[in-house]
């Protein structure tokens, strides 16, 4: 292992740097090393460099790095208050109630149950494409920048799957739920850097004073919809295929895997599997705050990580034609095929072209540039050919998604969007280990088929009607903003929807 001093601490670093610079730029020190360290001040941080010490240390090793790096909430699980909201998702539970609490949502996130929810990922997707025939018709000219444009449509998404309500962020662009969430999302504000910081340096104070990461007002708004509804629905006897319906069967020990459904790649082939871990039992019983956190959780993966990668796609898409037109063939194949029928989850994961599409985008964009992992005991790292060295409790270790995604060890000539890594040819081919969109390990990301099925419909529903075409606002190459939180274009991502008809 080789390592280096960072005199600065990688907050202050991703502050003045584009952070997928800063990770691909550590990465790139170290060439020769499976595993690299670098000191964040006093803080050794172990950078994971090598596919197969990816997959031995995310999955064979689990137990050694079950948690996240605990700068969100408290430096133990104890600690963490049961009013809070960040502290009490599934991203920041740590120990056993982690594990209970993925034992417990993950039947929620499986095949047969998105395609429960795919009516309405649908029914919002339409809308927005209906959206913008209607400004067609009115002889407007469509040019937009497509990370609010899609900021909007997941917002619908999310509105209608975790919240139980329908909202129209295109037509009513100031409505409550999208003006409060995107508050909410706003990682970037003074006040949130602020708390983020001394959560950061001083976790067990932060905890005192019950600082969390949402704004109260913000939280109280959010959890008061959640709790109006869910009396709604036992007054009424409403039943609805959301998350609100999902936190209510948990609520009443109703909702378990099915035994007959087998966990496959259904939704395509960045999608992440489940351990072991989410088909456990376990009795605990969770507070209705708990479990309104989860709704919090997807709303800020839904609001920003999944616009992130529809934003990057669609660029992708702009300055690809040739891969555009391929994939709208498909779409019209597609159509052709359903006969006038609506579109159907099965549908959508017939498409091969659609998948390679997505999930190149997702290799050469991914959402999230880099994951960690929190060592819980001691650790001796082995690799078999002569390195040994102790990771010791309490130390972070790191995966450099982005870095791994464009290393040419792993893509060849990985600046180009190419679909075609992804053809049924070459998927045999990828490493596991080296493609990582989703995460890696019992600690994946629960929502992946969600956030795939949420890619794909708007992409087929905008294609279906439109093209996407460079305007003059349109940056070629993009370049990245220095944005500490996520991966953002300096001034947007703008481009033009032409009507195919």
């Amino acid at each position: 292992m080789n390592s280096i001093h960072i005199n600065e601490t990688s907050l202050q670093l991703t502050l003045r740097c584009r952070p997928g610079q800063f990770v691909q730029w550590l990465y790139n020190q170290f060439p020769d090393f499976k595993v690299a360290g670098f000191y964040d001040l006093t803080t050794p941080i172990f950078m994971l460099r090598n596919p197969d010490v990816i997959k031995k240390i995310g999955v064979k090793d689990f137990d050694y790095f079950t948690d996240h790096t605990p700068t969100m909430a408290g430096t133990s699980e104890k600690e963490v208050n049961g009013e809070q909201l960040f502290a009490n998702s599934l991203f920041a539970l740590r120990g056993q109630k982690w594990r209970d609490m993925r034992a417990t949502l993950s039947p929620a996130f499986t095949g047969s149950k998105m395609r429960h929810m795919f009516e309405l990922v649908a029914q919002s997707a339409k809308s927005t494409a209906e959206f913008f025939k209607a400004e067609a018709k009115a002889g407007k000219r469509l040019e937009y920048e497509m990370k609010d444009t899609l900021s909007r449509f997941s917002n619908d998404v999310i509105a209608t799957v975790a919240f139980g309500i329908e909202v129209d962020s295109m037509r009513e662009r100031e409505n409550d739920f999208y003006v409060k969430g995107k508050q909410m999302a706003n990682f970037q504000s003074i006040v949130v850097l602020l708390k983020f910081l001394l959560i950061r340096s001083a976790p067990s104070l932060a905890q005192k004073l019950k600082i969390d990461l949402i704004d109260k007002d913000l939280a109280a708004y959010f959890k008061t919809m959640i709790t109006d509804n869910m009396k709604q629905r036992d007054a009424h006897g409403i039943i609805r295929n959301d998350m609100i319906h999902m936190l209510m069967e948990v609520r009443k020990g109703a909702l378990k895997h099915q035994k007959e459904e087998k966990d496959t790649k259904d939704a395509g082939f960045a999608t992440v599997e489940e351990s072991t871990v989410g088909k456990s039992n376990h009795s605990r019983v969770w507070t209705e705050n708990e479990l309104i956190a989860q709704c919090f959780l997807f709303f800020l993966a839904g609001f920003e990580t999944v616009s992130v990668a529809m934003t990057f796609l669609a660029y992708e898409l702009t300055v690809n034609p040739d891969v555009q037109n391929r994939l709208y063939a498909e779409i019209l194949d597609t159509e052709q095929a359903l006969g006038g029928n609506p579109l159907t989850y099965e549908d959508l994961q017939k498409m091969e072209y659609m998948d390679m599409v997505v999930s190149e985008g997702l290799r050469k964009w991914p959402p999230a540039v880099v994951s960690d992992r929190f060592c819980n005991k001691d650790y001796m790292f082995d690799d078999g050919e002569g390195t040994r060295f102790v990771i010791e409790k309490g130390q972070t270790v790191w995966i450099p998604t982005i870095a791994i995604h464009n290393d040419p060890k792993y893509y060849s000539n990985p600046e180009k969007f190419d679909p075609e890594r992804f053809n049924e040819q070459n998927r045999p081919n990828i490493n596991l280990g080296a493609y990582l969109p989703f995460g890696i390990g019992p600690r994946n990301c629960i929502g992946s088929r969600l956030a795939l099925m949420e890619v794909k419909s708007i992409m087929y529903y905008l294609l279906k009607d439109f093209s996407f075409e460079p305007s003059e606002k349109t940056q070629i190459p993009l370049k990245m903003a220095k944005n500490m939180f996520a991966m953002q274009a300096e001034n947007g991502v703008w481009l033009e929807l032409k009507p195919r008809h």
